[in-house]
């Protein structure tokens, strides 16, 4: 299960949404089913309408928080979560700009955290690698012995 990307949760609701959403709310828009909101009156009196793409967009980010907590381990099971999460920025990448329902703001967002969790993953699994090995104390090309 470690290996398990969690994005791809966010673009599998995303991909949800777009092709079976009109069962839910009877949009065949995914704009207008995007739009959909529910108020939250504000304390200052505002309206704040939270809207279905916003949740989607707030509920990737926590998956990408997940994500780069997972990638600091640095066992053959990160290497392989590593690569899974490239296939699937691969797909979210082609969904928006091949599939119709996919050009929104919305999930263009996902795929770019889908990119950062692939670009902070390799970056923080090799800071991680570098600690684990001992090569952290050659930072400045001196080797340090601890004495202040």
């Amino acid at each position: 299960m470690r290996a398990f990307p969690m994005l791809l949760i966010a673009v599998a609701l995303y991909n949800v949404a777009a092709f079976g959403g009109h069962l839910f709310n009877g949009a065949e828009d995914m704009g207008t089913m995007l739009d959909a909101s529910y108020k939250v009156t504000m304390f200052s009196g505002a309206v704040w309408p939270f809207r279905l793409g916003d949740f989607l967009v707030l509920f990737a980010f926590v998956m990408l928080f997940i994500e780069v907590i997972r990638a600091t381990r640095t066992t053959k099971v990160e290497i392989y979560n590593h690569a899974f999460s490239t296939l699937v920025f691969v797909a979210a990448l082609v969904e928006f700009l091949v599939v119709p329902r996919f050009a929104t703001s919305a999930f263009f967002f996902i795929v770019v955290m889908c990119l950062f969790d692939i670009v902070a993953g390799f970056a923080i699994s090799v800071v991680a690698a570098r600690r684990d090995l001992g090569l952290g104390a050659m930072d400045d090309g001196h080797h340090h012995t601890g004495a202040i």
